[in-house]
């Protein structure tokens, strides 16, 4: 099927997209929802912006949607996007990186019903570790951009998916019930380099921004 992938540039869409080009999809173009709102319930926020260089190394055209993220209206405005890739490319299916929220999950699967197109969700109900082994299974270069969650800190900015990060993670779901692939918010990433990509990013300038137990870094990033 031709699929347009709902993409954050995070590692859920982006591991979504290359599970079904492996199911042997064809990704015709990325389309990436802007949020106005750093809390969306739908949409991922933190450098959302770059999506377009990680489209441009993918080499795949990119929709993006301007929504001001207000909870339920926000829909809205993913019914627009959905419509425009279905006209502009004539996609017959979306994928996404839902993993356990059934808020989105059921959100995007209605709205795939009444446009008449296939929703596929890759990643349904994976476990956490199995998820990020799968990256590291695959060459995924992801960073952490965003962590809101006691007790992890700014130092987890920008720290690299790697078996000490799992390792890491296992300790903070036992000790403190953080969900290991940030399924609660914990945490947001970025993906740098994959299978996907023709050639990887590099990261050449970042802003860091939060208090506490809630930071932001918003990166900008240049193919190598």
């Amino acid at each position: 099927m031709r699929i347009g992938v709902l993409f954050s540039g995070g590692k859920d869409s982006t591991l979504a997209a290359f599970l079904a080009k492996q199911d042997g999809h064809e990704l015709v173009c990325c389309i990436s929802m802007i949020s106005e709102n750093p809390d969306s319930y739908m949409f991922h926020t933190p450098s959302i912006a770059k999506t377009e260089k990680q489209a441009e190394v993918m080499g795949l055209p990119l929709l993006t949607c301007a929504t001001k993220g207000e909870k339920e209206k926000e829909l809205v405005d993913l019914v627009a996007a959905l419509k425009n890739a279905k006209e502009k490319y004539n996609i017959e299916a979306i994928t996404t990186g839902a993993v356990q929220s059934v808020y989105q999950a059921s959100r995007i699967q209605k709205i795939c019903d009444d446009l008449g197109i296939k929703c596929i969700n890759p990643l349904w109900q994976m476990d956490s570790i199995e998820l990020l082994e799968l990256l590291l299974k695959h060459n995924f270069e992801v960073i952490v951009i965003g962590i809101a969650a006691y007790p992890l800190d700014d130092s987890w900015l920008g720290r690299t998916i790697n078996k000490q990060f799992i390792e890491d993670m296992k300790k903070m779901e036992k000790q403190y019930g953080i969900s290991p692939a940030g399924e609660g918010g914990e945490f947001e990433s970025f993906v740098l380099n994959c299978p996907l990509f023709k050639k990887p990013l590099n990261v050449i300038d970042k802003k860091i921004s939060g208090e506490g137990n809630a930071w932001r870094m918003e990166i900008d990033v240049s193919a190598c």
